[in-house]
């Protein structure tokens, strides 16, 4: 703790979206949390646990020291993944301490020299804008469909340049799924109008999940929406810290899904995450009530009778980070998948341990995000299985690169993905 400035006795917070002293005093400092943080585990470093930086926390918020660079880069290398909420007896809501915190950070202008600032400015400036994302992905068509791709990774000529190889390495097969209309109706009775968010990097990555769970709402029984509208939700820069932006891209979405859906639904884990957090973080304008009508596209499902046909195939399920410890959904995806007649399901040891994904981490963090990449692939190697499940697209990209550089032919898909497959259509 040498390295750490002393405070006055002041708090080192101001008062703008500052954590909460309730959350922060609720830590009884036990340990639970530590094996369920991908971090420590890694690094075996208290500073890098939860409860270390809870400590780091309070103690800037009780003036016992600033807010340093070194602090940062303590709260910089935390993948937010939340484990910790889910292993925590106290209740301490940890995600939205570590937000607030980091918004405090972004607002004073504390950086850590350790941390990789200009990768995160530019995919926060990037990949929620589908705006400026669209051009980008036009032109990585044109490289793959080229052949160029193949090329540049069997010849290594990006090994001198290591984020961008980083990157690149990250690509999935990119999607060439017809934009979703604005409106799909029910097959049969509907039971009401279900809005679905297409995400930044969902919609043009896997497009075709996009319009498998459009599908899926349909056959269900529901009448989709797909306001054209929408943009960003806003996740990247809520987990960044860049709170005023958030908030910004929050009440955009709310104002295009409006009060005309019954439920607001979404297929990644990190949006949906999100959006439950509108509650908290837009009290005072309509964030508890479009909260409440967010789901999953697993709750949804699950509530309904799908015509599932035969599906012989044995699949292993990743729990996507911002869906079991963020949203609380851990035994949906897995009843949905169940009931695929022939499927068998295969539960992956630590399946809720972060696979190194966590927004733009895996492009911020490389050396972090690739040892538990690299962990991740290998508990899937031990299941036997050559299928992959995960309810998140940060998730496919990071499961995909290290099975292939690891030499496991895998076939990493959403949830959805399987359903569509079985879906008997009437």
């Amino acid at each position: 703790m040498s390295t750490l400035t002393a405070g006055a006795g002041a708090s080192a917070f101001d008062t703008t979206d500052a954590p909460s002293m309730e959350g922060l005093r609720a830590c009884v400092h036990c340990g639970i949390c530590l094996p369920q943080c991908p971090t420590y585990r890694v690094l075996g470093q208290e500073m890098d646990s939860p409860r270390g930086r809870i400590y780091l926390m309070r103690a800037a918020a009780e003036g016992r020291i600033g807010l340093t660079p070194v602090l940062a880069r303590h709260l910089d290398l935390c993948l937010g993944c939340r484990g910790c909420e889910t292993a925590c007896p106290s209740g301490v809501p940890f995600g939205q301490l570590l937000e607030a915190t980091r918004g405090q950070l972004e607002r004073q202008g504390v950086r850590s020299p350790e941390s990789d600032h200009a990768t995160r400015r530019w995919a926060l400036e990037t990949f929620p804008y589908p705006a400026r994302l669209a051009p980008l992905l036009w032109g990585l068509r044109l490289y793959q469909a080229s052949g160029l791709q193949a090329l540049v990774r069997g010849s290594g000529m990006l090994a001198p340049w290591k984020r961008l190889k980083a990157m690149e390495a990250m690509l999935p097969a990119m999607s060439s799924a017809a934009p979703l209309p604005e409106y799909i109706p029910a097959r049969g009775r509907s039971r009401g109008r279900a809005g679905l968010l297409t995400g930044c990097v969902q919609r043009f990555f896997y497009a075709d999940v996009n319009a498998r769970t459009a599908r899926l709402l349909s056959a269900a029984g529901w009448d989709v929406v797909v306001p054209q509208a929408q943009d960003c939700c806003g996740a990247l820069h809520l987990h960044a810290g860049r709170l005023d932006e958030f908030r910004g891209m929050a009440s955009r979405i709310m104002a295009v899904f409006g009060e005309v859906v019954d439920v607001v639904v979404t297929n990644a884990a990190g949006c949906g995450s999100a959006l439950k957090e509108y509650g908290h973080w837009l009290p005072d304008e309509g964030g508890p009530a479009f909260a409440a009508r967010v789901r999953d596209i697993s709750e949804v499902l699950v509530e309904s009778d799908l015509p599932l046909g035969e599906l012989r195939e044995t699949v292993a399920y990743h729990d996507a980070c911002h869906l079991v410890h963020g949203q609380k959904v851990r035994a949906q995806p897995r009843e949905l998948l169940r009931r695929i007649p022939g499927l068998t399901l295969l539960d992956i040891k630590d399946s809720d341990l972060c696979c190194g994904s966590a927004g733009i981490y895996n492009l911020t963090e490389p050396a972090m995000a690739e040892k538990l990449g690299r962990m991740k692939v290998e508990r899937i190697r031990e299941t036997g299985a050559r299928i992959v499940a995960a309810g998140n697209p940060g998730c496919l990209m990071q499961i995909a690169k290290h099975a292939r550089d690891m030499g496991l032919e895998l076939q990493v898909v959403h949830p959805v993905d399987l359903l569509a497959r079985a879906l008997r259509d009437a």
